[in-house]
């Protein structure tokens, strides 16, 4: 496995201690060999830690839609019952939000929790994901939603900036999963870095 490098403003060491990181569920290692399977298909491997931290995030592979992915398959939640179905749409979905965002993967996870329309939102303002820039998404996304009854602020931190679209804090809480993701995958505690 190659170790993902991820692109941030500054400078940020995950932790690797496994008391100081979640772990990863026995059902998301379960579904490993799967997710690597998708993303060896498309020459993507070096990204299945990042997945299963995604997947972590997203369910803790719980359910029939592990990955989530049933906005990104048919427009509407609940329409994926199948959870192989589930993870092949999910690692699709990951890889097309990855390529569009030219790898840089913070912008890829964010995008992969509010849509594609984030993207070019952060590339008319200097091309790089900030947590500030998905916070102002979330509350112009929840300022146009029609339905807002349908959407909950699912964090404190969303409701104080009236941004309930999506997580707002969804690449930070994924990066928590990924260092013991790492260790899962390649057998050893790894110090990944994020700089500029």
């Amino acid at each position: 496995m190659t170790l993902v490098s991820f692109l941030a403003h500054g400078q940020l060491t995950i932790p690797t201690n496994k008391q100081e990181t979640p772990e990863l569920s026995q059902k998301v290692k379960d579904y490993s060999p799967i997710v690597e399977k998708h993303l060896s298909e498309a020459g993507k491997e070096e990204y299945t830690s990042v997945v299963l931290a995604l997947m972590m995030q997203e369910s803790g592979g719980r359910g029939n839609d592990p990955m989530q992915a049933s906005e990104s398959y048919c427009g509407e939640i609940g329409c994926i019952d199948k959870p192989a179905l589930s993870i092949k749409q999910g690692v699709a979905y990951f890889i097309k939000v990855l390529e569009k965002t030219n790898g840089d993967v913070k912008l890829a996870l964010q995008s992969y929790n509010f849509g594609e329309g984030f993207i070019p939102y952060v590339k008319e303002r200097g091309g790089q994901y900030t947590e500030e820039l998905a916070i102002d998404f979330s509350a112009k996304m929840y300022e146009e939603l029609k339905h807002k009854n349908i959407y909950s602020c699912i964090r404190e931190e969303s409701a104080q900036h009236n941004a309930c679209y999506g997580d707002i804090l969804y690449v930070e809480a994924v990066l928590a999963y990924y260092p013991n993701a790492v260790t899962y995958v390649d057998g050893d505690s790894v110090q990944v870095t994020l700089d500029n």
